[in-house]
């Protein structure tokens, strides 16, 4: 069995509709058993609205939540008996292969790195999302965990994103492209300059820079970025799916044809819905950390649970973190069967 433990107060809408995306994974897949932590009545009060598949979900009571507008590393030191602080001590002993939870992003990134450390040869986490592109799935690294990496960061981003790549979205030879602000190799930041630099020689499957505008055409399978650019290009992505449905639905409702052209244009409309739908995406896995984490958006529905515990799943299956750890000592050592340039992962410095 495959275990999991899902933070069951994390979340604008915790722990009701969380407790339904666990509800919802336990009856999917046969294989697992998912602890859901957090305040033990009000957990108990959800479970009772469904049925739960015997023997497969159980709770671990914790006194204390993190609230999204908590100082991540002050809510980590001052409230250990948080629902995400359980999960993440029952990963770090063993109880559980896998958390889930869709709190408070900062502190799920402080709680991993301070309570489980760091994969060997790693000096810092990114989170890692699926971004749907005109050719198919790809992968950004960081989104938010590290707003200012060193060039060695992004070359280690790298590392993780091609890996994760090729053993869970099944590319062969995944492309990579570092975001910058123009495609030549002298523009933005001296620290992009250098991680340019550092990604061409590593023996990587290296395109040079990508644009934002390249970020969903699909011009590469792995893109690289640091957090604080990552995470503003995902949250004005949000807002503009957001704006641009709210548009054209106030359109189509002013003309009458408009609605009976809408009618017939409806299953493409579910289509393409379907392809840039958070809730499939279920969670990101936060790279680098000892352990599998993956961290859902905090307005997260049931079904986006459901999803992220399935991403939890497929990581344990797959096992991410040795995938990881290989790629990182296969490039070290210059391997045969990796790109024919070793990456210098002795010169990082934290």
């Amino acid at each position: 069995m495959i275990k999991i433990a899902v933070d069951g107060m994390g979340g604008d809408y915790a722990p009701q509709l969380v407790v339904e995306g666990a509800v919802q994974a336990a009856h999917l897949f046969g294989d697992l058993e998912i602890i859901i932590t957090g305040r033990e009545d009000a957990i108990k009060r959800e479970l009772y609205r469904h049925k739960v598949p015997g023997g497969k979900i159980s709770i671990r009571h914790a006194s204390e939540v993190v609230a999204m507008s908590d100082s991540p590393v002050q809510a980590i030191k001052k409230k250990k008996d948080s629902s995400l602080s359980v999960a993440i001590q029952l990963l770090k002993q063993k109880e559980v292969d896998a958390v889930v939870t869709a709190g408070n992003t900062g502190a799920a990134v402080a709680a991993s790195t301070l309570n489980l450390g760091l994969l060997p040869g790693i000096r810092r986490p990114g989170i890692a999302i699926s971004i749907p592109t005109l050719h198919g799935i790809s992968i950004a690294i960081d989104v938010g965990a590290n707003i200012n990496p060193a060039p060695e960061h992004l070359l280690q981003y790298a590392i993780m994103a091609d890996t994760y790549a090729r053993h869970l979205l099944k590319k062969k030879k995944p492309t990579i492209g570092l975001l910058n602000i123009g495609e030549e190799e002298s523009k933005g930041t001296e620290a992009l300059q250098e991680a340019y630099k550092l990604i061409r020689d590593s023996g990587l499957n290296f395109v040079g820079n990508i644009e934002g505008r390249d970020f969903f055409t699909g011009k590469c399978d792995c893109i690289v970025c640091d957090g604080f650019a990552g995470n503003v290009v995902l949250k004005m992505t949000e807002s503009i799916l957001e704006m641009m449905i709210t548009l054209i639905t106030k359109e189509i409702q002013k003309d009458f044809l408009a609605r009976i052209g809408a009618f017939f244009c409806k299953p493409a409309f579910e289509s393409i819905r379907k392809e840039t739908n958070y809730e499939d995406a279920g969670g990101a896995p936060l790279l680098g950390v000892d352990g599998v984490v993956i961290i859902s958006h905090g307005i997260s529905s049931a079904k986006a649970i459901r999803n992220a515990i399935r991403v939890a799943r497929e990581s344990v299956v797959e096992q991410v973190n040795e995938r990881i750890i290989d790629g990182i000592n296969s490039y070290m050592n210059g391997d045969s069967s990796s790109p024919s340039k070793s990456i210098p992962i002795h010169k990082v410095n934290p």
